[in-house]
């Protein structure tokens, strides 16, 4: 009878002791505990030591930290019917942990399935230009539009990247010969606006040189001098008739 007694003394002192371990939770600073008491939402909990009464409450841990999450390579189809394969980069973070678990089975798999559609439907209704060269505006628009779906599941997305636009190789072709015509295109605009200012200074100096016969005179002989300078040959320049004139008598005077 002795050593029954003693067996119920030590499962007396046991068995308080057993449920208060199992009771005490620690939660880390970044985390919070979604307490249930018979299966009904309780109370947020958290940081720190906190008391799960066992079999009564239960409770999910909820990680606050930012998350990354790598968005699976999609096939987007552009406004401009061209076919790429497009993937990108989430970074979000649970604000509301009640929401996290009450309002969604499982919000990881949730935000990433929305990821996927949304990459897929924002990036449809731009064309090829616009993915490739406005990579902050489509950014933006997927942060916007992921933030305000996810925010009844108490997440928020504070950031979403465009990593990769591919193509194929008949399209990387087409995209090397527009930018070559687009070269150019401008290579010929940039003559004819180098010959337009060109004639203009020609017909503001052909304008002064008209109104001053000396200085037309001395450019006759600054061009006989460049020509004579070079390798050539026998030149035949005519001369100016202001230039004659200098050397037939005046009228009235008499011929030798």
């Amino acid at each position: 009878m002795q050593a029954l007694a003693n067996e119920l003394w030590i499962l007396v002192i046991l068995v308080p002791l057993i449920i208060l371990a199992a009771s005490l939770k620690i939660l880390r600073e970044y985390e919070r505990g979604v307490i249930f008491l018979l299966g009904r939402f309780w109370k947020l909990k958290g940081p720190g030591l906190i008391i799960v009464i066992p079999v009564i409450q239960s409770m999910v841990r909820v990680d606050l930290r930012t998350r990354v999450h790598d968005v699976p390579e999609q096939d987007v189809i552009s406004r401009d019917n061209v076919s790429v394969k497009v993937n990108a980069v989430v970074y979000f973070r649970v604000i509301d942990a009640q929401k996290a678990i009450i309002q969604v089975e499982d919000f990881m798999m949730a935000t990433s399935q929305l990821s996927q559609t949304t990459l897929r439907s924002v990036l449809g209704q731009h064309e090829l230009d616009e993915m490739l060269a406005d990579r902050e505006r489509l950014n933006a628009d997927l942060q916007r539009i992921l933030d305000e779906q996810t925010d009844a599941w108490g997440i928020k997305v504070s950031n979403v990247e465009v990593k990769h636009v591919d193509l194929d190789e008949s399209m990387i072709r087409a995209i090397a010969r527009q930018a070559m015509a687009e070269r150019l295109r401008r290579a010929k605009v940039i003559d004819a606006q180098g010959e337009a200012q060109a004639a203009e200074q020609f017909r503001a100096a052909g304008e002064i040189l008209s109104q001053n016969p000396a200085a037309m005179q001395l450019r006759y002989l600054t061009t006989l001098s460049s020509i004579a300078a070079e390798n050539a040959s026998t030149i035949i320049f005519p001369l100016p008739m202001d230039m004659i004139r200098a050397f037939l008598p005046r009228d009235g005077a008499a011929s030798p």
